[in-house]
């Protein structure tokens, strides 16, 4: 009895230390994983009449899948100072130098800024193109979702009457509709599960109209169809989570 006890325990020793252990390197693993971005981006379309470059910061969750399919939930803020035609939009509350009075009779403190959301819902893969190991490799994906951008108006203390609340959104130019999202760039996991990251090029075409009533400056209902382009450089970092791999028995 004693004998056959010591060979169990002499065999379940020899699998402990002779196992291999499956980990990002050397095997394709399923990962659910919660993902940060930037981008900086240069407009086209119709979005290049209003606004400039801007930049977009972002989170969102992934999952990719044992054979390197991803899929994506992503929400990226978007933000710039560059307005093309403030002067024309404003027109009407300017004075002849072109400042806007408040109530208090003085000047009135204010900023213009470009703020708006994509959100977007992704599929692709990563392909075994300049692969480390077989986790990472060129990385295309394609989504689709909401995009949502305006003219934000910052009226410091809201002393202009003329520019807040239902006032400053029949300037705001809030446009809103459907996004197409295209991604090509190089993804990269390894062992440690902090140095993870993607990046290279997106491109956004949004599909959009006016979301407003009535716009102030023209005097009118905006019927028209958007055609609003985003071209950029995108960067992220991702924190995979999947579970320890199966371990690997050798008998000698």
């Amino acid at each position: 009895m004693y004998r056959r006890l010591g060979v169990l325990i002499f065999l379940a020793f020899i699998f402990k230390v002779s196992y291999s252990q499956i980990n990002a390197s050397d095997s394709v693993i399923s990962a659910f994983m919660p993902s940060i971005s930037y981008s900086y981006q240069i407009p086209g379309g119709d979005l290049a009449k209003q606004y400039g470059n801007n930049s977009t910061i972002g989170g969102g969750f992934k999952y990719k899948t044992s054979h390197n399919w991803l899929w994506s939930l992503d929400a990226n803020f978007i933000f710039g100072n560059k307005i093309k035609n403030s002067d024309s939009i404003l027109r009407m509350v300017y004075t002849n130098d072109e400042y806007i009075i408040d109530g208090n009779g003085t000047y009135a403190l204010y900023s213009l800024y470009e703020r708006g959301y994509n959100i977007t819902f992704s599929t692709g893969k990563i392909l075994p193109v300049l692969m480390v190991n077989p986790n990472s490799g060129l990385m295309i994906t394609a989504g689709v979702g909401l995009l949502l951008h305006r003219m934000k108006i910052d009226n410091q203390h809201k002393t202009a009457p003329q520019m807040v609340d239902d006032y400053a959104r029949g300037y705001d130019r809030l446009t809103g509709g459907v996004s197409v999202t295209e991604f090509i760039g190089y993804f990269y996991m390894g062992n440690s599960k902090l140095l993870n990251f993607y990046a290279g090029f997106e491109f956004v075409q949004g599909f959009t109209k006016s979301q407003r009533d009535w716009i102030f400056d023209e005097m009118r209902k905006d019927n028209s169809n958007h055609l609003d382009l985003f071209y950029g450089i995108k960067v992220g970092w991702i924190l995979p989570i999947y579970n320890r791999a199966p371990e690997k028995y050798y008998y000698n």
